[in-house]
Formats: structure tokens, C-alpha cells, sequence
């Protein structure tokens, strides 16, 4: 048993130009770079007073990246020696090229004075600074090696400076060619705490202990809050299995293994990885060191925890509630509340996708409270209040629940959870039909600055709740008419969460759906179809819907009605109310092209019923405008604008383009067809003001390019003008109206049958 824990720890060898002495306790060894490292210390103890305090500044900020990070090339270092002080990089380029030319006995004796740094009633360096540490490691190490380990590290050595002279030497053939302000521009660019790059790390060989948990913790950093600058999938695994070549049993590495196979949606190897990393944890004992006899029992409850929320993850229900089963009895076994409190939340998600109850959800908050977990407390208010927001809740009691969650977030700095219960807000007042408050949400969240503290140069924003903030965002220019900006937004998304993020799919849907409208808007229907593949990829039940809107578009009602009627059979099973509206509004119209004009109104009303009881107030508006429609049709055209008052001002506070644009659109009709029986001066007038309201709708409709409305409303304009007398306006409305109507097909359904 001796020999194979020896084998696996114990293993002085060469490759790459390092020498390890991982021998018993030692966690680091010497390698080429981290000499040149020791002579920049060395330097700067000799600089003394002669750096500038700027200079020395410059240099300790740079110290502590160089020490922790993965070996660099001599190039890259002494770069970023020169950019902190030019002088300091020329005295450590000498001093290892006399080393390197030198004899081994040069190196003997630099290894020998670095001990005098400790000397003195004065030190240069203290032992147990960051610098000394890493001085009396590198010292020790170096003394535990052989002989021959001793002369190959001087041999690494020289082939470390010599491959930095081939380099400089084709750097100086090709200065002649390349101006010199463009390499000063480069130089001036390139930066040390930028994330590591593929190459750079490949080519430093094995990493020590320290290198490599800076490593994964900077990683994992990077996952958390920015995707975008951590390697890319394919190369942070190559990096892992490197890693998990020279120690199998680093729980750590297994642990990031998990989380980057979670990127790409591999099931076998985040689950194989999760278990290995448990496993691991109980093999090392790291466990059992820290938490006394109950850390086994610990790391296999909580395997089973992670394993039913890998499992919830994926969708694979039953096997998640077999794993939390095993979680919640190994707890509750060992006594362990806090465990059990992450159980129960787990529980509340998984018997959410069977039946909608609150019980457990409520339990699991107060709970949390009193054991002080606030974060998971605060997790369970945030679900509590979307949860009561599908069930139509008043919009000021879920805000005052999202004010008591954010008093724990400023509490104890949970800054992840306030930016989502803003990014909550936002949804829940688009929702509700509120564009403005949501847009208001939103632009708070993007200007927010972050409570964690992350290093230079990696974005704090990519997390999820930026994703659905910026998505609502560019959904919410385009409904405005702002399709370039609602591009831009699209863009910055595309950058900030590349297409194999975990988060693509937000930004993905929406720019599926803003093509969507963007496509029937301007009656290109061919076009609008083939995206509704995309958005079924994406969501099935908005790609039907969808669908459905295309084949109405073409006239195919049949088909459009029943695939209506399987959608709302299907939205009604899992309770989708939103969803269930816009069908039964999508519903009504088929009746209206159909002329059964009276079998609408109890779908309306129905709508309507909904679209109050769930506290859904633009889609009562658009349901009350279509009523108004309807009675316009049945030939009350008052009693259709009395009703209208009641409606169009949500729909032009909140409202999008498109539906203000339709909403003065109705509003002229009605006023056109009540003032038939006017008298002749006061019809003139409504004449008029109808003429008004239809300038504005068309103002609307040019806004989103939306040519069919257009038609519409210059047909209208003309036959208004006309009776009017008014015959320079009618011809021109009437020219306009011959180019729109030869550009886009005829469907044969008169006008006035047609709301939208």
C-alpha cells in the first residue's frame, strides 16, 4: 500500500524543463521561469532607494500575478518587467544571461545568497510575507534535489534563455519591416491580468499545487462572471486532464471538470466528473480533516444533493427524486439542518413540475430564516413571489416581498441575488404589461457596479440575470420601432454570451422573435415561417403559437384554428394563462375574417375574465379592444367608443407601436362610422378628427414598417378626403395606397374585418 501512495505522490522527474520535487510536503519545485522570478526579486532588493516610489509601486502590483500565475515565457516576463521599469528588466536580463553562460557552480552560489535576504536586523524580506514564502519554498525545493536534477535544471535553464535569444533574434529582423509605434502600441496594450490563454499555459508544463488552485479559482471565477474571457470548453478539459495526469486524486479539478461539461450540456461527463469529485473528497480525507467524524457522511449527502440537482437539470425527474430521496435520509441521519434545507428547496422544484403548491416553498423560507441561511431564504422568497405572479397576485404586494429579499441582499452583500430580484422585477412588470417600469428596471441593473470583488479586466455582468435584463431590453426598442438599436442590443449579447455559453438561448429566442415580427410586419409571411423552426427549437409553445399567426396571415384558416385549439387545450393542462389570452385573441380574429362576428364575443369575454382575474392589464386592454371592435362590427359603433376610452390609454402608455398604431386605427373607424347619423356640421367635425387619429396611426405604422396597416389606413384616408371634398389630398393618399396595394398581395377580406 506504501508503494502506490508513494507512486502517486512522490514522483521526481523532468518534462518540459521542470524539474519536480513534489517529495513529502513540498508543493512547489523550481522550474526555469521561477528563476528569472528570484532574480527579479534579487534585483529589487539591490535597487534599494534608487526606484522611483512609482516604479516600485508598479512593481508590487505586478509581483503577485507573476508568483501566483502558470509559468510564462522569458519574452512575456521581461515585457512586463518593462513596462513597470525598463532599468529593473535590463539588470534580471544580464543577471540570467551570466547565469545561463556561466557555469553550474553560478547558479549554486545565487541560491546560496538568497538566503541573506532574511540576514540582518533589517531584512530585505520578511519570512512570512508573500514574497518570503515563496523564497524559502523555492529554497527548500531546491535544496531536497540530486545532483542530477540539479545540473538538468541548469541545462532547462539555459534552454529557457536560449529559446528567448531565437525569438528576440527573428524579432529584430522583422523590426526593420514593422513600425516602431506600432510594436509600442501592442506593448502598451498587452496586460498581465488578462485570463490566461491556451498556448501560454500548454507550454509551461505541469503546475505546481499553488499554481494550479490560482489556476481553477481563477477559472471558476471566470465561469461564475465571465464566460466569455474563461478558456473555451474544448481547452480548459485539456488543461483539466493535464492537471488530473500528474495528481488523479485533485478534488478541486474534477470539481471544474463538472462545472465545464455543464457548458456544453455533456450529461455522461458532468455526472461522471461530479462523482469522482466526492469520491476524491473521501479518499484524500480532506473532509474528514475539517469536519471531524461526520465528514464522510457529509460528502455522501451532499454528492447526492448535487446529483439530484445535476439530474433536475437535465430534465431526468424520476432518477433527481431517487438522489434526493438518498440526500434527505443520510441528513437526517446526521442531524444535518442545512442540508436539509437545501433538500427541501430541491423538493419545492421537483414537485413543482407535478402540481403548483406553496406549502413547501413557504416551510423552506422560514426554515432558512432560522437556521440563517439567507441566501437560500432569499432564493425561496424569489420563487415564492414568481410563483404568485403567474397566479395573478397584485403587482404591490410581490414588489413589498422583493423589498423584504432585498433587505437580506444589502444585509449580507449578496450582490448575485440583487441583481437577480431586479432582473424579477423587470419580467414581472413586463408581464403585467408595465413597459416603462421594466424598462426602468432594467436600465437600473445595467448601471449597477458590482459588491464582489473581481480582478482586472473580467466582466462581472455576463451572469444570467444580465442576459435577461438586456434581452427584455432589445425586445422593448424593437416593439418601439428602434429595430437598429434592438440589433445593436442583439449584438453586444452575441459578444458578451457567445452561441455555446450556457445563457445563448435567452438572447437566441428573443432574436428569433423580434425577426419574427420584424418579417410579418412587413408582410414578408415566407420569410416569418422559416423562423418559427428556430423558435420551436428554442420554445415549442411559442413556436406553435407562431405558427399559427403565419398560417391566419395566409388565409389558411382551418389549419390556423386548429392548431389554436391543441395549443390552448395545452396551455389550459399547464396552466400557461398568459399564453392562453393571446390564443383566445388569436381565436376571436379567425372568427371575425370568418364572419361570425357573434361567436367571438364569448371567446372575448372569456379572455377578458382572465386577463383581470390574473391582474394581466395590457392584455385587458387589448381584450376590451377588441371587444370595441367587435361591437363595431355588430353596428353599435357608440357603445364601441364609450369602451375604448376605458382601454387605449394603457395601450399607448405601455403599449407597442404596432398596437398604438391599431388602436387610433379603431378609434377612426368608430368615429367615422358614428357620425353617420350626425348632422351635417358636427359630422364634418368627427370627419376631421378621424382624419387625425388616422394621420398618427399611419405615423405608428410607418414607425415598425408594418405595410398592410399602411394600405389600410391610406384606403380609409382617401375615402375620407373624398367625401370631405377635399381632392388633391384623396389623389395623393390614393397614389400611395396603388404603389403599397401592387407591392403587397390581396387576401379578399374586406378592410373593416380586420382589427389587426
Amino acid at each position: 500500500m506504501a508503494s502506490v501512495h508513494e507512486s502517486l505522490y512522490f514522483n521526481p522527474m523532468m518534462t518540459n524543463g521542470v524539474v519536480h520535487a513534489n517529495v513529502f510536503g513540498i508543493k512547489d519545485w523550481v522550474t526555469p521561469y521561477k528563476m528569472a522570478l528570484l532574480v527579479l526579486l534579487s534585483e529589487l532588493g539591490r535597487a534599494g532607494t534608487q526606484l522611483g516610489l512609482l516604479e516600485r509601486r508598479r512593481l508590487n502590483r505586478l509581483l503577485l500575478p507573476l508568483l501566483q500565475g502558470p509559468d510564462m515565457p522569458l519574452s512575456r516576463l521581461r515585457k512586463a518587467i518593462e513596462e513597470s521599469c525598463p532599468h529593473l528588466a535590463s539588470s534580471v536580463h544580464i543577471r540570467l544571461k551570466l547565469m545561463a553562460e556561466g557555469e553550474l557552480k553560478d547558479m549554486e552560489q545565487f541560491f546560496d545568497d538568497l538566503s541573506d535576504s532574511f540576514t540582518g536586523t533589517e531584512p530585505e524580506v520578511h519570512k512570512t510575507s508573500v514574497v518570503g514564502l515563496f523564497l524559502r519554498h523555492m529554497i527548500l525545493a531546491y535544496n531536497k534535489l540530486s545532483f542530477s536534477q540539479v545540473y538538468k535544471l541548469y541545462t532547462a535553464l539555459q534552454q529557457y534563455f536560449q529559446n528567448d535569444e531565437k525569438k528576440n533574434g527573428i524579432d529584430e529582423s522583422d523590426m526593420e519591416l514593422t513600425n516602431t509605434e506600432e510594436l509600442e502600441g501592442k506593448m502598451e496594450k498587452e496586460e498581465l491580468d488578462v485570463p490566461l490563454r491556451e498556448e501560454e499555459i500548454s507550454c509551461s508544463g505541469p503546475l505546481s499545487q499553488k499554481q494550479a488552485e490560482y489556476f481553477l479559482s481563477q477559472q471558476a471565477s471566470l465561469l461564475k462572471n465571465d464566460e466569455t474571457k474563461a478558456l473555451t470548453p474544448a481547452s480548459l478539459q485539456k488543461e483539466l486532464n493535464n492537471l488530473l495526469k500528474f495528481n488523479p486524486d485533485f478534488a478541486e479539478a474534477h470539481y471544474l471538470s463538472y462545472l465545464n461539461s455543464l457548458r456544453v450540456q455533456d450529461v455522461f461527463s458532468s455526472t461522471h466528473s461530479l462523482l469522482h469529485y466526492f469520491d476524491r473528497l473521501i479518499l484524500t480525507g480532506a473532509e474528514s480533516k475539517s469536519n471531524g467524524d461526520e465528514g464522510y457522511g457529509r460528502s455522501l449527502r451532499y454528492a447526492a444533493l448535487n446529483l439530484a440537482a445535476l439530474h433536475c437539470r437535465f430534465g431526468h425527474y424520476q432518477q433527481a427524486e431517487l438522489a434526493l430521496q438518498e440526500a434527505i435520509r443520510i441528513a437526517q441521519e446526521s442531524n444535518d439542518h442545512v442540508c436539509l434545507q437545501h433538500c427541501l428547496s430541491w423538493l419545492y422544484i421537483l414537485e413543482q413540475k407535478i402540481f403548483d403548491s406553496c406549502v413547501l416553498l413557504e416551510h423552506s423560507v422560514n426554515k432558512s430564516l432560522h437556521f440563517g441561511l439567507p441566501y437560500l431564504a432569499s432564493l425561496g422568497i424569489q420563487s415564492l413571489v414568481q410563483q404568485r405572479a403567474f397566479a395573478g397576485k397584485a403587482a404591490n404586494k410581490l414588489m413589498d416581498a422583493l423589498k423584504d429579499s432585498d433587505l437580506l441582499h444589502w444585509k449580507h452583500s449578496l450582490s448575485e441575488l440583487i441583481d437577480i430580484s431586479i432582473a424579477q422585477k423587470t419580467a414581472i412588470w413586463r408581464l403585467y404589461g408595465r413597459s416603462t417600469m421594466a424598462l426602468q428596471q432594467a436600465q437600473t441593473l445595467l448601471s449597477m457596479n458590482s459588491l464582489e470583488a473581481v480582478n482586472v479586466g473580467v466582466q462581472q455582468n455576463n451572469t444570467e440575470s444580465f442576459a435577461v435584463v438586456l434581452c427584455h431590453l432589445a425586445e422593448l426598442h424593437a416593439e418601439q420601432g428602434y429595430f437598429a438599436a434592438a440589433s445593436e442590443i442583439l449584438k453586444h449579447l452575441k459578444e458578451r454570451f457567445p452561441p455555446n455559453s450556457q445563457h445563448a438561448q435567452l438572447w437566441m429566442l428573443f432574436d428569433q422573435k423580434i425577426q419574427f415580427e420584424s418579417a410579418m410586419n412587413d408582410g414578408r409571411y415566407h420569410i416569418a415561417d422559416s423562423l418559427v423552426a428556430g423558435i420551436t427549437a428554442l420554445n415549442s409553445i411559442e413556436g406553435v403559437y407562431r405558427k399559427a399567426i403565419v398560417l391566419k396571415a395566409q388565409n389558411q384558416m382551418s389549419e390556423a384554428h386548429k392548431l389554436l385549439q391543441k395549443l390552448l387545450i395545452h396551455c389550459q393542462k399547464i396552466k400557461n394563462t398568459e399564453m392562453v389570452i393571446s390564443v383566445l385573441l388569436s381565436v376571436a380574429e379567425l372568427y371575425w375574417r370568418s364572419s361570425c362576428h357573434t361567436i367571438a364575443l364569448p371567446v372575448l369575454l372569456q379572455a377578458l375574465a382572465l386577463s383581470r382575474e390574473y391582474s394581466l392589464q395590457y392584455l385587458a386592454s387589448e381584450t376590451v379592444l377588441n371587444l370595441a371592435f367587435s361591437q363595431l362590427i355588430l353596428g353599435i359603433p357608440e357603445q364601441a367608443l364609450n369602451i375604448l376610452h376605458m382601454a387605449i390609454e394603457p395601450v399607448l402608455a405601455h403599449g407597442a407601436v404596432l398596437d398604438k398604431g391599431c388602436a387610433m386605427f379603431l378609434v377612426a373607424k368608430c368615429q367615422v362610422a358614428s357620425a353617420a347619423s350626425y348632422a351635417p356640421q358636427k359630422k364634418i367635425e368627427a370627419l376631421e378628427s378621424a382624419l387625425l387619429n388616422l394621420n398618427e396611426a399611419k405615423a405608428y405604422f410607418a414607425k415598425v414598417d408594418c405595410k398592410e396597416q399602411l394600405r389600410d389606413v391610406l384606403y380609409f384616408q382617401a375615402r375620407l378626403f373624398h367625401t370631405l371634398g377635399k381632392t388633391q389630398e384623396r389623389n395623393k393618399c390614393a397614389m400611395l395606397f396603388r404603389q403599397l396595394h401592387q407591392e403587397l398581395p390581396a387576401h379578399g377580406v374586406p378592410l373593416i374585418n380586420a382589427f389587426k
